[in-house]
């Protein structure tokens, strides 16, 4: 039996970029929490506030050489699952996608996934580690509620904008082989 590039084209859906997108983001919102809140600004650590937090995990004072090594490792250990997550969605993705790798890379659908991840890493781990864990704050320090708070705004502002790029792009449609705009763009 043989398959023609209408039999194909007509029977398959578009290949998603949504679960690749919002796994990617996931990965990235991650790294840049990790990077630009841990390290860069130095505002928090993933145990740094478990003097206060809600489920009775040892503090490790971020000002002590002990406590800023235990840290240290438990932001190794977020950082190794951001960095999961991302080769998870680059495998998706490519498992979806081995042709116009670049029309898939320039789509608004893609990227509007991917925020909307990001959006999502923000809102779970704002709410999770920020509110109910209570492990760290963005900003600890008198006014640590609004900062906590902005992250989710952030967060619920990054799914907002992402479902709206997305929702203003094509679905992404591989080429089938055969198919004269595949010879043609392959």
């Amino acid at each position: 039996m043989t398959t023609t590039a209408d039999d194909v084209r007509a029977g398959a859906a578009p290949a998603s970029l949504r679960l690749p997108g919002i796994v990617l983001g996931v990965g990235l919102g991650g790294f840049v929490d990790g990077i630009l809140l841990h390290q860069i600004l130095q505002w928090h650590h993933l145990l740094s506030s478990t003097d206060t937090d809600n489920i009775g995990v040892r503090y490790y004072d971020p000002k002590t050489v002990p406590g800023l090594e235990m840290n240290t490792v438990w932001d190794g250990i977020f950082h190794a699952v951001c960095w999961l997550a991302v080769l998870i969605g680059l495998a998706i993705l490519y498992s979806r996608v081995t042709r116009e790798r670049r029309r898939v890379w320039t789509s608004r659908v893609l990227w509007g996934w991917i925020l909307v991840g990001w959006g999502l890493f923000n809102l779970v781990e704002g709410i999770l580690d920020h509110h109910i864990l209570g492990i760290h704050h963005v900003y600890p320090g008198p006014d640590q509620l609004w900062w906590d708070i902005a992250f989710l705004v952030l967060g619920a502002l990054l799914v907002a904008g992402g479902w709206l790029l997305q929702r203003g792009g094509r679905s992404f449609e591989p080429a089938v082989p055969g198919d004269r705009r595949a010879d043609r763009n392959a």
